[in-house]
């Protein structure tokens, strides 16, 4: 692990002119990005490393981060994909029997600029009230005209196709050869544990480029398609509704979350929306529209499809199956006669509960029944 050198003064400038001061180590170049925040208190490696916050600065409103360090079996991808971290206070030292090294060394090995001291509940209260903006962070006590252009020049998360930067450049498999269903996953910044999830279900998953044509993927033969998760603004991902489309119009079961949810509402006429300040973290209260049963979920995501828990607007073939307790906003969708489904939410974490797992047994449930129905012995 890299070194880390003494601490000096550090600052966060946002985009409306309101500053924090603090201090950085390993000072780097002025890292210019959307800030927002996320309440989680625990899982901060699955955050940094999610495809979802893929050139962000993301803030932590857990007063106290690093304490049990870092391993190597938690990313969720390959490499940190945050832009800068911004924390009240970071532990010197970590304990944990699973550790193989400490949070500070670790950014710093992957040169993601780290500010602490900041006071955090104000920083996170401000983003609340006056929505999520971009911002600046750098060494010194206040920014210079260099920092202020970038700041300037920094484009806003609506019209980015960030899923097109972090899928994968080739189709790769995971899982069990010999296991018995096959699922195609379209990588628009997919997370490992949703591969592990898929793997609990005695699934191979062949995980294709975002841009991958239906007919490419439908030659792989497989009993279902997953659309993951992934960063940006879903309208700007132009080339998915159409493959979409061409997927569900063979009947095979899909399955979206997270920006899979928003492309499939757009896929069937919806519109998507960037919100306030966005859904960041392990606790967020959804209604099961049928059953009225609340959910206590993992979220990340900073846009919306646009609807209510009556309708999905301008997509009379989708039905709403979830909504937020907080906002409203639309959580959950199911196609009215087609084995399509899709939530906003994760429901492959674990902030606790394990209330959100039963949709991979529902979309299972339809994959198995494909599975039985392709099969000659019945």
């Amino acid at each position: 692990m890299a070194s880390v050198s003494e601490s000096q003064s550090g600052f966060l400038l946002l985009e409306d002119g309101t500053l924090f001061h603090g201090r950085m180590c390993d000072p780097l170049p002025p890292t210019v990005a959307e800030v927002v925040f996320t309440t989680n208190m625990t899982g901060y490696q699955e955050v940094f490393t999610d495809p979802s916050y893929q050139g962000q600065i993301v803030v932590l409103t857990a007063p106290m981060i690093g304490n049990y360090g870092v391993n190597s079996d938690d990313p969720e991808s390959a490499h940190v994909q945050v832009a800068g971290v911004i924390v009240r206070e970071m532990s010197t030292q970590h304990s944990n029997w699973r550790a193989t090294g400490g949070l500070r060394e670790w950014l710093a090995q992957a040169k993601v600029p780290l500010l602490e001291d900041i006071d955090t509940r104000r920083l996170t209260r401000h983003l609340r009230s006056a929505g999520v903006m971009r911002g600046v962070l750098g060494a010194g006590e206040s920014p210079d005209a260099a920092a202020v252009a970038a700041l300037e020049a920094c484009p806003s998360m609506e019209g980015l196709d960030l899923a097109s930067r972090v899928t994968t450049a080739r189709r790769y498999v995971w899982g069990n050869p010999a296991a018995s269903a096959h699922i195609v996953a379209y990588d628009y910044g997919i997370k490992r544990n949703i591969l592990r999830v898929f793997a609990e279900h005695d699934c191979r998953v062949t995980v294709v480029p975002a841009d991958t044509s239906a007919e490419e993927a439908l030659a792989l033969a497989p009993e279902g398609v997953f659309l993951s998760n992934g960063p940006g603004d879903p309208a700007a991902v132009s080339y998915a509704p159409g493959i979409i489309k061409d997927l569900v119009a063979s009947e095979i079961p899909v399955l979206g979350i997270c920006l899979g949810h928003q492309l499939l509402g757009l896929t069937f006429g919806g519109h998507t929306e960037k919100m306030p300040y966005g859904h960041h973290g392990g606790n967020h209260p959804v209604r099961e529209v049928e059953t009225g049963r609340v959910l206590i979920t993992s979220q990340n995501h900073g846009f919306a499809v646009v609807g209510t828990d009556q309708e999905v607007r301008g997509a009379p073939a989708l039905r709403v199956t979830h909504v937020n307790l907080n906002d409203g906003t639309v959580e959950g969708l199911q196609h009215r006669e087609l084995p399509v489904f899709a939530v906003q939410y994760h429901p492959e974490a674990a902030p606790g509960p394990h209330d959100a797992r039963p949709l991979f047994s529902q979309f299972m449930d339809a994959v198995r029944s494909r599975v039985r129905s392709n099969d000659p012995n019945g």
